[in-house]
């Protein structure tokens, strides 16, 4: 993903609009509504390659990330919108690997990326299969345990998180879960367990409007 996609999205967008609206050469395959009151849509664009695929998440007021991952899902770029910074994938010591995940069941690694809003953050820590089988809306996810690490462009611990999560082996992704942040002067937890998976024809596919958890006082914190 290019900053300029998520710009794209952002034109694409009418007013008031009650569907989500793609830039032209991308189709959405699946939205997901989650208990964080949230929406996301998944999709791929024309000139992914590799088995590329992005994420757009909305909540209340709007459209609040879009990243894109490999079919290892490795983060290659994510755009945060409320910070207005973008991370890209700079250099991996120890390459995330879903199929590693998969067939050994735990997978380590550390990484950097870089910005030009934050400068370089690294990001060191591991998934592991817990061995449970979890259907929700009559999809099959994989459950995971995690636990992560954050440092800076000076090598300072910036944040750390751990938690449960699940995993498609069909959509090569990861779908959040339960998570616990700590930064040096915070600390909360979230809860984006998903809800229900809406598929092209549904309704609510690619609906802006979150329908779980909302209202509820949230921390500002921001990490995806």
């Amino acid at each position: 993903m290019k900053t300029g996609l998520a710009l794209a999205i952002l034109a694409a967008a009418p007013a008031h609009a009650q569907e989500f609206s793609l830039p032209a050469g991308c189709d959405a395959y699946l939205t997901i509504q989650s208990k964080s009151c949230s929406i996301s849509h998944y999709f791929r664009c024309a000139d992914d390659a590799n088995g590329e695929q992005r994420r757009a998440t909305l909540d209340e007021e709007g459209l609040t990330y879009v990243g894109r991952i490999n079919q290892e899902a490795e983060w290659l770029e994510s755009f945060h919108l409320r910070s207005a910074h973008t991370e890209r994938l700079k250099s991996s010591v120890d390459p995330m690997s879903l199929s590693e995940l998969i067939a050994k069941s735990v997978d380590t690694w550390d990484f950097t990326t870089g910005s030009a809003e934050i400068g370089d953050s690294r990001y060191v820590g591991m998934d592991r299969l817990t061995g449970e089988q979890v259907e929700i809306d009559g999809v099959t996810l994989l459950r995971t345990e995690y636990a992560l690490t954050a440092y800076d462009a000076a090598g300072n611990v910036a944040w750390r998180s751990e938690g449960r999560e699940f995993i498609s082996p069909e959509w090569r992704m990861f779908i959040g879960g339960e998570s616990s942040y700590i930064t040096s002067d915070d600390q909360f937890d979230s809860d984006d367990t998903p809800v229900e998976f809406i598929f092209p024809g549904e309704p609510g596919f690619l609906s802006v409007n979150p329908k779980h958890g909302c209202g509820l006082q949230l921390s500002s914190y921001e990490v995806d």
